[in-house]
């Protein structure tokens, strides 16, 4: 089916009247009409002829399950984003809902306030994604000639969506920029060439992209995380690799960004990968990362110091991160007296 133009409208798929009127009336705060469906066969036959900017779908529907409404509508509307509503507070159902391309996951009894903050951040990421896509397809006509000029405005750019992230998170303001010079600097006494290097300091500079689609509100809460938070906070390499994975760079920026957060021994995410089957560029970014990380003040802790970030490394080298890694990364930091700042 040929995907048409959005409505602008949301579609609201849940069987329950009082959540059906609760829901209608939050979309209309924030400027949007709505549709109502009260079962996924209903749904389906809406979707059929109307493109919608947002679904707002519950798992428990009569008939077919909304976890498999879910995966019909992206199927058939890519462009629509989907938020999961239910009272099914299963962080395994949880991360197939996000497995399956759902923006968000909203637990019942919904609160307007938490609904309104997922429908804004579902649309801001929908949003991204389109002019991303619009941005991908003029950079497309130029980037054969690859010129210097070129190569100049990319870089331009990807320092202005870094800037976007990271004002949403001021507790982590700089710390992409950080990263990428830390990493830079470690590929550098690897002895990487300085073509690679760019690369990793380009990666580096927006490896945490994916954060624009997590409300800014769990980004800076200075409490413990509930599993519905963390499960939406490790979302963020995939969603900065979709953002990215069509942008002809010169490098594996996309890939590198979706795999900062794996592990050697295949206990990080999004995929669990191990050892050789992680990018090279991206075992340096999960170093400089972490290091980063710890030495740097967050709303729920104060700074822990470089000492304790290299004691990190160092206690996991080899298990968790790159032995070369870690050597180099220590070694700028002991031997050439590497700083953050000058």
């Amino acid at each position: 089916m040929k995907e048409q133009m959005s409505s602008g409208k949301i579609l609201i798929v849940d069987d329950d009247a009082f959540v059906q009127r609760l829901l209608k009336r939050v979309v209309e705060k924030v400027g949007r009409e709505s549709i109502i469906a009260a079962s996924a066969e209903e749904a389906r036959r809406i979707i059929k002829e109307k493109a919608f900017d947002l679904a707002l779908c519950d798992i428990r529907l009569p008939g077919e399950s909304g976890i498999d409404l879910v995966s019909h509508i992206i199927s058939v509307r890519p462009k629509t984003a989907v938020i999961i509503v239910s009272a099914v507070d299963d962080p395994a159902v949880v991360e197939k809902a996000l497995e399956l391309g759902a923006y968000g996951y909203i637990v019942k009894p919904l609160k307007p306030s938490e609904v309104i903050i997922n429908i804004s951040s579902a649309l801001r990421r929908q949003r991204l994604e389109l002019e991303s896509r619009l941005t991908r397809q003029n950079l497309e006509q130029e980037i054969e000639s690859r010129t210097a000029k070129l190569r100049e405005a990319l870089e331009s750019v990807v320092k202005v969506i870094a800037q976007t992230v990271e004002s949403r998170d001021p507790y982590t303001a700089g710390h992409q920029m950080r990263v990428a010079k830390l990493a830079s600097a470690i590929a550098q006494e690897m002895g990487y060439t300085a073509e690679k290097i760019k690369g990793i300091q380009m990666a580096g500079t927006i490896h945490d992209l994916g954060k624009i689609s997590v409300p800014a509100e769990i980004l800076s809460k200075s409490t413990r995380l509930t599993d519905i938070e963390f499960a939406l906070i490790k979302t963020h390499p995939q969603v900065g690799y979709d953002i990215l994975k069509d942008i002809d760079f010169p490098w594996p920026v996309a890939e590198i960004t979706y795999q900062h957060h794996e592990r050697i021994d295949g206990s990080g995410y999004p995929r669990g990968l191990k050892r050789d089957v992680i990018l090279p560029e991206a075992r340096i970014m999960a170093v400089a990362d972490v290091v980063e990380a710890m030495a740097s003040y967050r709303p729920y802790r104060p700074a822990l110091g470089i000492d304790a970030a290299l004691d990190e490394i160092l206690k996991n080298k080899g298990k968790t991160y790159d032995q070369e890694v870690v050597e180099a990364c220590l070694s700028i930091f002991r031997k050439r007296k590497f700083k953050f700042s000058d």
